[in-house]
């Protein structure tokens, strides 16, 4: 990407999108998955967890911050929003204003997700709904869901986690799906798509998993318009 100044975060940031940002990401159609059970991993302060579980569908959520109680949390969501928000300072061009509005949208639709995470975290906390884990080890039985969504972490996050990270993470999520993974994006902020991805694909494909490269109808970062998809 032209240019030195880019978009960036100090750490991994606890915010979360809501539903209709997943539909567009993952190119979802929640209807499908009625009836089945669905990993949302990393989970951060998405709304999708308690949004699918009103539509009939078992989902749960994985996150590393699944054991802070719900004030705390809370506190938590809205100081990482004004950090995400703030890194867009000077940089508005590197992102594609199609899906958003401008910068105050983005802080709606984000605000709004964690708005009705934290009210379902606050209702569900200690109740297996969300359970503190982190990849690349999650506490779950093989198969034990029929789609696995995994966002904004692998990939977005590749200068602070390494490549051996990344085949442990995909092979545990592939490992507790019966059906398929969905990874998105497949690029860092700056829209560099991970170097090492088609190693990644080989080595899934030895562990007898198959992967595709699927278009998807939402782009914000620039590139990121694609998905991994990983086929059990």
């Amino acid at each position: 990407m032209d240019g030195t100044e880019t978009y960036a975060i100090d750490d991994v940031a606890f915010i979360g999108r809501t539903v209709t940002e997943y539909e567009h990401m993952f190119d979802l159609d929640l209807s499908a998955w009625e009836g089945e059970s669905v990993l949302d991993c990393p989970g951060g302060a998405c709304a999708f967890v308690s949004e699918a579980n009103s539509r009939d569908i078992d989902a749960v959520g994985v996150d590393l911050m699944y054991d802070t109680p719900p004030e705390e949390l809370r506190q938590r969501c809205e100081e990482d929003i004004d950090r995400a928000i703030a890194g867009f300072d000077g940089v508005e061009d590197q992102f594609v204003w199609d899906f958003y509005d401008d910068v105050a949208d983005v802080r709606a639709h984000w605000s709004a997700a964690y708005r009705e995470f934290i009210e379902d975290y606050e209702q569900h906390y200690d109740s297996g709904r969300y359970l503190p884990s982190k990849l690349p080890e999650l506490p779950f039985e093989d198969d034990a869901f029929s789609l696995v969504l995994s966002a904004h972490l692998l990939f977005l996050y590749m200068d602070k986690l390494d490549h051996e990270f990344h085949e442990q993470s995909l092979l545990e999520l592939a490992r507790v799906a019966s059906d398929e993974v969905r990874v998105y994006p497949l690029e860092r902020f700056d829209g560099m798509r991970y170097p090492r991805l088609d190693e990644l694909r080989e080595v899934l494909a030895d562990a007898g998993y198959s992967t595709e490269i699927r278009s998807v109808p939402f782009e914000f970062q620039q590139g990121a318009d694609e998905l991994l998809r990983i086929e059990v």
